[in-house]
């Protein structure tokens, strides 16, 4: 990814489906000084009443909606990269958007996409992956955050944290202590991205050394 402009922030464009805690925590990262240089362009949904919709509008940030139920993917896509482009969208975050993007989407923001999935990829790609952690009978499992490409939790990862798996763990309780690391993880992805000072050698993320 090439670097925004100097004389401007990174522009962030957040998609998301529901309460968007990752939304909040990234806005949180940015009013608290912890991602300098880094402004949210514009947050987008495609559920109506979604409570990081809702949210956003409450922090008078940028916000729109394209409802995608019922609708061709390919025409909502159009919609939402229009909309992100209009904005200026130098960095795509995914906080809990509830659909898979297009070809075309993914074609529209090269390795300008990230996604963070609650498991410590490649384990436990797709839904459910607490539950199959827990039934796998993993140690330690966490989240990733990574570019997004046109195969499921697949792209080049960025970061990722780790968590324990306790005895006494329930889906339940090991999805919140994970999304608590989650709120970190994004954060530092999104700052390392923002640096610029990396590079993408195959599989691997790698720091540039100047």
């Amino acid at each position: 990814m090439e670097e925004a402009p100097k004389s401007r922030p990174l522009r962030l464009g957040i998609l998301l489906s529901g309460r968007g805690s990752n939304f909040f925590a990234i806005a949180e990262s940015i009013r608290t000084g912890h991602l300098p240089g880094v402004e949210i362009a514009i947050v987008v949904s495609n559920v109506a009443d979604a409570g990081g919709l809702k949210a956003a509008q409450e922090l008078k940030l940028p916000t729109a909606l394209f409802i995608s139920q019922g609708r061709k993917r390919a025409e909502h896509d159009a919609d939402v990269i229009a909309s992100l482009r209009e904005h200026n969208v130098d960095l795509v975050c995914l906080a809990g958007y509830m659909r898979l993007l297009s070809p075309e989407f993914i074609a529209a923001f090269p390795n300008r996409i990230l996604n963070i999935h609650p498991a410590l990829l490649p384990a436990f790609p797709g839904l459910d992956v607490q539950q199959q952690a827990l039934d796998y009978g993993v140690k330690v499992s966490g989240c990733t955050v990574h570019f997004v490409d046109e195969q499921t939790d697949h792209g080049v990862i960025v970061v990722q944290r780790a968590v324990p798996v306790l005895d006494s763990d329930d889906a339940h309780s090991l999805a919140e202590r994970i999304l608590v690391e989650e709120h970190i993880a994004y954060t530092e992805a999104i700052a390392r991205v923002a640096s610029g000072e990396y590079e993408i050698r195959g599989r691997r993320f790698v720091k540039r050394v100047s």
